[in-house]
């Protein structure tokens, strides 16, 4: 098992991307016999390029995507260099990972409840700053240019952005780096942005191409927050591949190969823009300025992180008003009353939901942390550390774009007769949660005490004997945390779902996006409640047995 980690890894990690993206290909060329085509031509890309409103779609995207990531790089990088070692710092960083963990939905359903004309911001301030006696005419949530999308992207992508420096700068003598600058005259912001930022930023880029991936082609935030006339690509392509008329399959084919494209046009926008601001940056450092006055821009980034930080608890706390609240009638600030109509009136539903994303979420929770312990095991036994190339091939799952591979993963699920069962669900899940799960523990991993190890062996242990009773013991809080984040990504993930459960599993995920096109608040509420409280349970749960494990025995 030790000795084939690695190879079953990549074929379950690599596997169905490389089949699926195949699988999508081939029918963008016209060529899926059990649907009539029979013939390689590219017909169908000149139908999807009849598509109206695909410019809009294809723009929409694009500019979304790289403008959000856009915002919350210079937000992080800008507060980093600006609050590093202060008490605001400190408190975001202990703000930040508890929001990491929240599913992207369930961030853009209380955002929604927020923002909306008829949302707690709006009732916050009315009538007696307003003058509003009933919601305004105003199109906010979903507008037109995918502002308040690029909003929710934001108060997700950064969270994700601030622990990827953070944990880049934990490798490098940031403090010492800064201080020697200072020494020479350097303004704190300045010295940062000249003597770190050029040994941090290579670490920041597959995150970087990871972010920018998604947000170019999310599809259930996009629904919920995103325009309608025309949506985003990737939700057009997602309902060309359900559209009851088979033959519209082959044009969302060809949308997925537009997808995967336009991701990569991103990717290469972003790294040309790397490569003229590097050119400046050199010149820029040569110059010797030393910078001078760096209080406002110090206020001005720290007070953006704050807004940040505050919006995406607002959204969460309107998440909570809503799933217990009773008749709440505008411009009220608060309901009438607390009441559970919404948990009572879909109580079956939400229960069955919730078994499904955690059954789901511990199955492929379960497999992912036995593989990679596997792997990681193998690591040290051998001696060696995989390169540079390894790195890239974890972040596959995440730069692909997932409607550009999953339906083909799909089709080969009907050919094999495993669509919509639990385990192809489980499956599809897997591939998404292998890579958090690796990454999370490959560093404690591989910084664990190896003279541990030879110790006990030069006790007579079998090295499985160990692993088991040395190594996963000492390394419980680290290996339980790595499981909760698998279980936080599982249960946030909606087209694997979607595409491998056929529509007959449900999860907590599908069942909001569903719900949200018209359902009731209360409702919608009350599942975004429950997906914050399975991530939760999870990280609750690593706690208490990592304490419980860790002790001496």
């Amino acid at each position: 098992m030790i000795r084939t980690a690695p190879a079953l890894t990549l074929l379950v990690m690599i596997g169905p991307i490389a089949a699926g993206l195949v699988g999508t290909i081939l029918p963008a060329l016209g060529w899926l016999p059990v649907l009539g085509g029979e013939t390689l031509s590219l017909e169908v890309f000149r139908a999807l390029f009849a598509e109206p409103g695909l410019k809009v779609s294809v723009w929409l995207s694009f500019s979304v995507g790289l403008g959000s990531t856009l915002v919350a790089f210079i937000l992080v990088v800008g507060f980093v260099a600006a609050a590093g070692e202060t008490a605001l710092f400190r408190l975001a960083s202990r703000l930040i990972s508890p929001l990491l963990s929240v599913p992207h939905v369930t961030l853009a359903i209380g955002l929604a409840f927020l923002i909306a004309p008829s949302g707690w911001a709006a009732r916050l301030i009315s009538p007696w700053a307003t003058g509003w006696e009933r919601p305004p005419d105003l199109l906010i949530v979903q507008d037109p240019h995918g502002l308040s999308l690029a909003a929710g992207l934001i108060l997700k992508e950064t969270p994700f952005l601030f622990l990827m420096l953070l944990a880049a700068l934990d490798s490098l003598p940031v403090r010492q780096t800064v201080a020697a600058a200072r020494s020479m005259g350097y303004a704190p912001m300045t010295a940062w942005f000249k003597a770190v930022l050029p040994q941090v930023y290579p670490r920041l880029r597959l995150p970087i191409f990871a972010v920018l991936a998604f947000a170019t082609s999310t599809v259930d935030m996009a629904i919920l927050l995103g325009p309608t006339t025309p949506a985003p690509l990737a939700v057009r392509v997602v309902q060309w591949l359900g559209d009851p008329d088979l033959g519209r399959r082959f044009v969302g084919s060809a949308g997925a190969v537009l997808q995967a494209l336009l991701a990569l046009s991103a990717i290469t926008t972003w790294i040309v823009g790397e490569r003229l601001i590097a050119m400046a940056g050199r010149r820029w450092i040569r110059a010797g300025g030393r910078g001078e006055s760096e209080s406002l821009v110090r206020r001005a980034f720290s007070t953006a992180m704050g807004a940040v930080c505050l919006l995406a608890v607002l959204s969460l706390a309107a998440l909570v008003a809503w799933s217990v609240a009773g008749p709440w009638r505008f411009p009220d600030a608060l309901p009438d009353r607390l009441a559970i109509e919404g948990w009572r009136r879909d109580g079956g539903s939400l229960i069955d939901a919730a078994f499904a994303s955690a059954s789901v979420a511990l199955a492929s929770t379960a497999v992912a942390i036995v593989l990679v312990v596997a792997c990681l095991e193998g690591e040290t036994r051998s001696g060696r550390t995989p390169g540079r190339s390894a790195d890239w091939l974890l972040y596959v799952p995440l730069i692909v774009p997932q409607v550009a591979f999953l339906f083909g993963v799909q089709v080969l699920l009907v050919v094999a007769r495993l669509d919509g069962h639990w385990v192809a669900v489980v499956w599809s899940h897997l591939i998404f949660v292998l890579p958090y799960v690796f990454l999370s523990l490959a560093g404690p991993w591989r910084r664990f005490d190896t003279r541990y190890v030879a110790v006990a062996r030069s006790l007579g242990r079998s090295p499985a004997s160990v692993l088991f009773s040395v190594t996963l013991p000492m390394l419980a809080r680290p290996v339980l945390t790595a499981a909760a984040v698998g279980v936080a990504v599982s249960t946030a993930l909606y087209l694997p779902t979607l595409f491998a459960g056929a529509g007959r599993l449900e999860t907590l995920t599908t069942e909001a996006v569903s719900r949200a096109a018209g359902g009731d608040r209360r409702v919608i509420a009350a599942y975004g409640i429950l997906q914050i409280a399975l991530p939760l349970a999870a990280f609750m749960l690593a706690g208490l047995l990592s304490r419980r494990l860790s002790r001496p025995r």
